[in-house]
């Protein structure tokens, strides 16, 4: 059986971009260093104070004269150390499964390929998701998902399980900060091979120790974001 990755690059000229607004291809992009090796994370109080953390992604992206801010793809990261919610097992998580993508609150988001509405809801703690939307796609016979996370609470007003959307329709909306988490505004995308019986929520951060088992999860989001 031919694997996701496989199937995704075969098909992937034709999608549709996830945020119509900045098309990644016509952008000036910057790629955001989130690891340990970036000296402007060494303050901690610039992760905890989400006004200071904005602040920062603002100075990275000036450095590179760039409009949009992209990277993450099982980046080891030390921006959770700012939230409980990525403590609280015996290795804490910090390998981030999806691609984020800092643009303004407000950006739209739309469905990269046909799709259905598989579930949504709020994970509204500190550090979370906040407003997310997952939703299920087909290609080639192979259903996946992709989560959309850092939303806009009245996205989720809009939308119901099962739901058909177009390629290329608007469903939701970069969030702003509280209500997307408490980051500073950005679209956090991810795709999943098994929602393993999940509703509206899935890992988007892993110990770095089981790195292969999520990576074969989650494959790279590059292969769809557009």
């Amino acid at each position: 059986m031919t694997d996701l990755a496989t199937l995704l690059t075969r098909h992937r000229a034709g999608f549709a971009p996830v945020l119509p607004t900045y098309p990644l291809g016509a952008t000036r992009v910057a790629r955001l260093d989130f690891t340990a090796a970036n000296p402007l994370l060494t303050h901690p109080e610039r992760l905890r104070d989400t006004y200071l953390f904005d602040a920062v992604v603002a100075e990275m992206l000036a450095a590179q004269q760039a409009t949009v801010g992209i990277g993450g793809y099982l980046e080891n990261r030390v921006i959770y150390r700012r939230s409980p919610h990525f403590d609280n097992e015996a290795e804490p998580r910090s390998l981030h499964l999806g691609v984020d993508v800092w643009v303004p609150a407000g950006t739209p988001v739309a469905a990269p390929l046909p799709a259905t509405v598989h579930s949504l809801t709020d994970n509204a703690n500190f550090g979370d998701y906040g407003p997310t939307i997952i939703l299920q796609h087909e290609v080639e016979g192979t259903p996946f998902f992709s989560l959309y996370g850092h939303l806009t609470r009245t996205d989720l007003a809009g939308l119901q399980a099962g739901q058909a959307l177009a390629a290329g329709q608007v469903f939701a909306h970069v969030g702003p900060h509280p209500e997307n988490g408490d980051w500073p505004p950005h679209l956090h995308f991810q795709l999943i091979s098994d929602m393993q019986g999940r509703q509206g929520d899935f890992p988007g951060v892993a110990a770095p120790s089981e790195r292969a088992r999520w990576a074969a999860l989650c494959p790279d989001p590059m292969l769809v974001l557009v």
